[in-house]
């Protein structure tokens, strides 16, 4: 199998407009997995659909861009990086314009699935482009560069998305990826080098398997806290197909050589502890992001806008940290970098479990900036070391790989602490409510008409319980991720510092400690 030339980073011209174009794409794509969240309840009546069906807006979009990940390194090759790149920036931009054009529930769900699609290849892609560009000691502040994309793009979505839709209209969450789309492509069309593409059979049966378990995973994530979970069998049939795709197609790696995913990748232990790592990254950050909007709304009564001004010094901890660290990886160990990161990120969460309902602002501010800056300590040398082992010609792969991994950490992260949420907040409840009872002294003193059963007084004391035991479930989910988050620091220890890029083709474990 003849490999395509790469041309060498050296002999690049444009590095700087090249990573502008790639990261508007990337920015784009990020944004639409959240941006849209904020905007259902007003798609509902225009779109003629429930409040279950109107969850199928996003959960089309997240089933089409996971089956469709793991491909991407099959497409390059086979189209070329920049044509393959290319294409989805256009079919991206037209099927988001398609969905603000939407005249029901049905041609939504279409124009989504399209979306998703497309834009499934831009991150692994941008990933790929930005390591393939850059000399080796500046691939650091390459992957700082990719993983502010990364990792910022959730956190203003849901405020931005939230803008357009009170200030303009739902359909504007979509629209407003055209001006983008359009000067990706230009720049991209312009300045990012032809890479020969590579004939490479594809293997149909084993992207079947693997399509049917991370679709069926994905659905029963996504589905599960709307169908009551294992009390549906929607839920059995979905985790029997998922468990069913993935055990066949790890059987079916194992025992063939023409796969479309090369099995010599996960040889390196870097990237396969970084797959590892970046799962639990993926559950720490949209977990963290998935429960604090909801949080802020309920608890301390904050609309839209407020609750993105809260989070926002999060993405600013975010960017601060990786712009510092894109520097530091080229001169300290990036296994120490990941453990401070990890560290700091458990500070932040256990400061979250000092949240109560009477507080200000504050404490939920300097905590974010802190599961920011630590957030950041782990993405960037996680992502530099994870492929600096790699022969360049397994990046694309790979990189697929390391975003599709995430995406599912981040999908499990959600669905773990929204029942966890659920369940805490039902025994909670239960046991407060065992204090308001007639024969309780302190309620006589705090309330003698309650004692007599007043129901006007009743109905605050049940709002405070409920209050209480919501903000107490919140906190109980604060401390399982900080459990998480301390539970994964000794994986860093498997960690290999790289000393010099490998060679195409040469076995990676020659270029590692």
């Amino acid at each position: 199998m003849t490999q395509a030339a790469t041309p060498k980073p050296e002999d690049i011209p444009h590095r700087g407009l090249i990573t502008i174009a790639i990261m508007l794409a990337t920015i784009m794509q990020v944004l639409d997995t959240t941006i849209a969240n904020v905007a259902l309840p007003s798609m509902t009546g225009d779109l003629g659909a429930s409040r279950d069906t109107i969850t199928w807006v996003l959960t089309s979009y997240i089933v089409a861009a996971a089956i469709m990940t793991p491909v991407t390194g099959w497409l390059s090759d086979r189209l070329g990086s920049r044509e393959l790149f290319l294409i989805t920036i256009v079919g991206f931009t037209v099927t988001s314009m398609a969905c603000g054009l939407s005249w029901n529930l049905e041609s939504m769900v279409t124009f989504r699935v399209m979306q998703g699609l497309f834009g499934a290849a831009i991150v692994p892609m941008s990933q790929t482009f930005l390591l393939n560009i850059n000399l080796r000691e500046r691939h650091g502040q390459a992957m700082a560069m990719w993983g502010a994309g990364i990792m910022v793009g959730p956190i203003i979505g849901p405020t931005l998305g939230g803008w357009l839709t009170e200030t303009l209209n739902w359909r504007w969450v979509f629209f407003i990826n055209l001006p983008v789309g359009i000067l990706a492509f230009l720049g991209s069309a312009a300045y990012l080098p032809k890479v020969p593409s590579r004939p490479r059979g594809f293997d149909f049966f084993g992207f079947a398997m693997l399509s049917l378990g991370v679709g069926a995973l994905q659905l029963m994530l996504d589905r599960g806290g709307e169908v009551d979970w294992f009390s549906s069998p929607e839920i059995w049939i979905e985790l029997g197909l998922a468990l069913t795709g993935f055990w066949v197609f790890t059987i079916h790696l194992l025992t063939n050589t023409d796969t479309f995913i090369d099995p010599t990748i996960f040889r390196d232990r870097n990237f396969v502890t970084g797959l590892v790592f970046i799962f639990v990254v993926g559950v720490i950050l949209l977990a963290s992001l998935a429960l604090l909007p909801p949080m802020l709304a309920n608890l301390f009564d904050h609309s839209t806008i407020l609750t993105g001004l809260v989070m926002a010094p999060r993405g600013v901890g975010t960017m601060i940290s990786m712009l510092v660290v894109g520097r530091l990886v080229r001169v300290v160990d990036a296994r120490a970098l990941v453990v401070t990161g990890l560290l700091l990120t458990s500070w932040s969460l256990h400061m979250m479990t000092g949240f109560t309902p009477q507080m200000n602002d504050d404490l939920i501010i300097w905590s974010g900036v802190i599961q920011g800056l630590g957030l950041g300590l782990v993405f960037v040398p996680l992502s530099t070391v994870a492929f600096a082992t790699l022969a360049p010609h397994h990046r694309t792969d790979a990189a697929s790989l390391f975003s599709l991994v995430r995406n599912i950490g981040s999908s499990i992260g959600i669905s773990i602490v929204t029942v966890a949420l659920s369940h805490n907040l039902q025994v909670n409840h239960a046991e407060l409510s065992t204090a308001i009872s007639p024969y309780n002294p302190a309620l006589d003193a705090l309330s003698p008409a309650a004692r007599a059963g007043d129901p006007t007084m009743l109905t605050i004391l049940d709002g405070l319980v409920n209050q209480q035991a919501l903000m107490i479930s919140y906190v109980d989910d604060f401390y399982l991720m900080m459990i998480v988050t301390l539970a994964a620091i000794p994986l860093a220890l498997l960690l290999r510092k790289p000393k010099t890029a490998p060679a195409a083709g040469a076995p990676a474990a020659a270029h590692a400690e």
